[in-house]
């Protein structure tokens, strides 16, 4: 369990979840920002892996991605909001 927890918390601080964040507050449609940031994910992770798919954990690939994808929609989201205050 602690290393589930550490492989999102990992992934939220690295590449996946910053990178995601910004390039999702770089545009207003939230389907592209998503895709930018699960998009992300995916190359870190393979870029870790010295890109071969046999390095690639599974569970790993899946959390990079879906937190590149709610780090990218979520900064779409603040791009929206903060042009409505």
């Amino acid at each position: 369990m602690l290393n589930f927890l550490g492989t999102i918390a990992g992934n939220i601080l690295g590449l996946a979840g910053i990178l995601g964040f910004t390039l999702g507050l770089m545009t207003r449609n939230l389907f592209l920002a998503a895709g930018l940031g699960a998009v992300v994910g995916f190359v870190e992770t393979m870029g870790f892996a010295g890109f071969d798919m046999a390095k690639v954990e599974t569970l790993d690939l899946i959390i990079a991605i879906g937190v590149g994808l709610m780090a990218g929609a979520l900064g779409c989201a603040v791009r929206v909001k903060g042009t409505t205050v």
